[in-house]
């Protein structure tokens, strides 16, 4: 995560071009070797900060009874409390750096894409009882995913506004709004 959150002060500061994976790596703390091993490209190495609210999701989702519909679990009991991925300015600096950064955005959806066959997963293990259609289940996991995706790009892409919902918000409301049309 530290690598991470280096990677981008330093892409915010410097801009991507700008920054090499050597600066990276000393300013991580590690060394060129170590995050070359790590991360293929210097775009990459924001990969950790993408996925932990998609890894707590996927555990959300994991967790909740069988027996009870996951529109339940959306911001009631057992739902995550607000977490900071590192920090949440940092996220947001990230998030809004895909806008314009090709590298970052393919990430940003590379990380997303992987969420989809995640939540896919764990929908069919829920309804293997009920025979699920393999189809409907690919939409679901893609309609969750782009809802999480929507709010968190939404939180950060307004930033600068004054708006009362925060980044936790954001992601309960545009999942409420995308379970809301969905036999979960």
């Amino acid at each position: 995560m530290e690598i991470a959150q280096e990677a981008v002060r330093l892409f915010t500061a410097k801009g991507v071009a700008a920054t090499s994976g050597e600066e990276i790596a000393a300013a991580s703390g590690v060394s060129t070797r170590t995050l070359w091993r790590y991360f293929p490209a210097k775009e990459q190495c924001v990969r950790p900060l993408l996925t932990v609210a998609l890894d707590i999701m996927a555990e959300v989702l994991r967790r909740w009874p069988a027996d009870r519909p996951l529109r339940d679990a959306i911001g009631g009991e057992g739902w995550p409390e607000a977490h900071d991925p590192g920090d949440s300015r940092t996220l947001r600096d990230l998030v809004r750096l895909t806008r314009d950064e090709p590298g970052l955005r393919a990430v940003w959806l590379e990380v997303h894409f992987a969420a989809e066959a995640v939540f896919a997963e764990i929908l069919a293990e829920r309804s293997r009882a009920r025979q699920p259609d393999p189809l409907a289940l690919k939409v679901q996991a893609v309609m969750l995913n782009g809802a999480l995706r929507v709010a968190v790009e939404d939180w950060a892409w307004r930033a600068e506004e004054s708006s009362e919902l925060s980044g936790d918000e954001s992601v309960r409301r545009a999942l409420r709004l995308a379970a809301s049309n969905l036999p979960l």
